[in-house]
């Protein structure tokens, strides 16, 4: 098969559109033919050698967790799904035209969800859904949802407000119109002193973003409350010690998917698709994401 396969750790250019082994199909997995993949902050992590303390790379190897396509063949002890089902999930080594992915993982993509758009979902609402899930929300509290027009937090967005709490997104000032259309209760610029500090006391604050946004926002909750973040905890979370601190990392979840893919399809929810590239042009797309603001990009084979 053809991939774009990755021999060093560097920048986009270490992406190289390639020949590659066909996988093996395993006790339990499926063979995907891929319709198309995402680009998410993990893949630019690992890529760069930013994350390869914790999720190294097997050199030659293949970046992706995001799939979507068509089953080709069923491993041993699968069942529920058959050769030709159109399905997503949230897999590894999709940066390629085939790729297998445990059955325990797959959501069959619904009527009415192209099946190439269906990959920009996968690992974003799963960890935002489980962002949101962690946090302990109970209906009538107040959440803060920091990076809220990114994929994560929209989907805890979306979750959040689902479990009946009040739902505070907190963006940049030049994203502040761009949340406009997401629902939320209150929006707020965490890149604005005035608008963090004049914020009402926080039962849960649901966290996407790196460095110092977290450590502020963490002043804001309440004693007792919790401050969930996928991107580990603020560096001063030690001068909080009331304040539970709830890492997330996400981990699959079919049912997850099937309920955001049948919002999309209803038109209650949607993941900004920015880009659509062949996989062979995987360096441009990686190049494009870091630059951020320009939605999901994905990759074709």
């Amino acid at each position: 098969m053809k991939a774009s396969v990755i021999h060093q750790y560097g920048g986009p250019e270490v992406l190289k559109y390639e020949d590659y082994p066909d996988p093996t199909v395993g006790a339990g997995q499926v063979l995907v033919r891929v319709a198309a993949t995402s680009i998410n902050p993990i893949d630019i992590g690992r890529r760069s050698g930013m994350m390869k303390e914790v999720f190294p790379i097997k050199f030659p190897g293949i970046l992706g967790r995001d799939v979507a396509g068509t089953i080709l063949k069923l491993g041993a002890g699968v069942e529920g799904f058959s050769i030709g089902d159109k399905v997503f999930a949230v897999a590894d080594q999709a940066y390629a035209e085939l790729c297998a992915v445990p059955a325990t993982n797959l959501a069959k993509v619904p009527n009415g969800l192209d099946v190439v758009e269906s990959a920009a979902l996968p690992l974003v609402i799963t960890t935002g859904y489980q962002l949101a899930t962690q946090s302990d929300i109970k209906p009538g509290q107040t959440v803060l949802v920091s990076g809220a027009v990114g994929g994560v937090g929209r989907a805890a967005v979306y979750t959040a407000k689902g479990l009946g709490a009040k739902v505070i997104g907190g963006v940049l000032k030049r994203q502040l119109q761009q949340a406009a259309g997401l629902g939320l209760d209150q929006v707020i610029a965490t890149d604005d002193d005035n608008a963090i500090a004049n914020l009402p006391p926080l039962d849960a604050v649901a966290n996407t973003i790196r460095g110092k946004t977290g450590e502020v926002l963490i002043s804001q909750v309440k004693k007792g409350g919790v401050f969930a973040s996928v991107v580990g905890p603020p560096a001063n979370a030690k001068d909080f010690p009331s304040v539970r601190i709830v890492p997330v990392r996400a981990t699959p979840d079919p049912k997850a998917l099937m309920e955001f893919a049948r919002a999309v399809v209803d038109k209650k929810f949607v993941i900004p698709i920015g880009l659509k590239l062949p996989l062979s042009d995987a360096s441009k797309g990686h190049a494009a994401a870091e630059k951020g603001g320009i939605g999901k990009v994905l990759l074709m084979p």
